[in-house]
């Protein structure tokens, strides 16, 4: 039986599960020159494009090559462990997903994912979910608003009442879309109803912490229903992420609404924050730029600040 090329679906202890061009799937193992590898530099991920071939002997897989990858979605390690973990590999964009209500969404921890996807060249939406549970529309729309402002998508969905799903629906289809969050915020709810019989776990949140359980427990690429081109990658929630290999120069890079200002300040090594002449702040006192956004692009500066003064 000849090589045949596929994509990492899934992946546990060493165990991976290939989609195979053929339609089939496929467990396969690292041979012994890429398990080398692995140790060393290489990290195998959910998404990654792959060549299997036949073992000599037995009737297992073991995967023999890795094609470059075009993107990843990756994270420090948890922790404060040196190093850094590949969620996802060859992702078209990702769905960054949280809740209105149960739990409260904070607008750092959301600034902290965009920033995430913006440092690794990935193209993010942002899913404002359980719309149903607001007490109040208006504040639905301000929590919106300075995204919006910032020009990224935001899509206000809920799974009871069907907001939003359709719109959703079109923007996956012809697409790899990872779905990240935090954990509790229904994203795991979200993929069941855009993707009906994939029966993944769900759990209420704890009323006593205010705090989703965790129930992904691993990054899994799933096929669009009804024969639709594309993936949906769902990774676990995530209580804890960190920014990894970003410089802190670099941050005003990724808040995209920064932009037509950058270059533009009396100092060429403006950081935005008290320097005089900074176009940013300029434009944060003159309301084109979000008071609050500016606010998460310090606090993010200050802690990779400090990261590089560990590291």
């Amino acid at each position: 039986m000849s090589a045949l090329q596929g994509i990492i679906i899934e992946g546990t202890g060493g165990v991976w599960r290939v989609h195979t061009t053929d339609g089939v799937d496929h467990e396969a193992a690292l041979a012994g020159r890429l398990k080398q590898e692995e140790r060393g530099t290489l990290k195998l991920a959910v998404g990654d494009h792959v060549t299997i071939e036949p073992e000599e002997r037995g009737s297992g897989w073991r995967i023999t090559a890795i094609a470059p990858r075009t993107s990843e979605l990756s994270r420090r390690e948890p922790g404060g462990r040196h190093g850094v973990r590949v969620l996802a590999a060859n992702l078209d964009q990702v769905l960054v997903v949280f809740a209105v209500a149960k739990p409260e969404p904070h607008r750092r921890m959301i600034d902290r994912f965009l920033v995430i996807c913006e440092a690794n060249d990935l193209r993010p939406q942002l899913v404002l979910n359980k719309v149903d549970l607001a007490s109040d529309a208006l504040e639905v729309e301000r929590l919106a608003a300075p995204y919006r402002a910032a020009g990224y998508a935001v899509h206000l969905t809920s799974t009871k009442r069907g907001d939003g799903l359709e719109t959703l629906r079109h923007e996956l289809h012809g697409r790899i879309t990872g779905v990240t969050g935090p954990s509790g915020v229904g994203k795991s709810s979200l993929l069941n109803t855009l993707h009906p019989g994939l029966a993944l776990r769900t759990q209420e949140i704890s009323e006593s912490v205010n705090k989703g359980r965790h129930t992904t427990v691993g990054a899994k690429l799933i096929p669009l229903p009804d024969g639709g081109d594309g993936y949906l990658v769902d990774t676990p929630g995530l209580r804890e992420i960190g920014i990894w290999g970003l410089p802190s120069e670099s941050l005003d890079q990724c808040f995209p609404e920064f932009r037509p200002y950058l270059g533009t300040c009396r100092f060429q090594d403006c950081g935005h924050e008290v320097e005089p002449g900074c176009a940013v702040r300029a434009a944060v006192a003159e309301g084109a730029v979000s008071a609050e956004r500016h606010e998460s692009y310090c606090k993010l500066r200050g802690e990779i600040r400090e990261t590089e003064n560990v590291w």
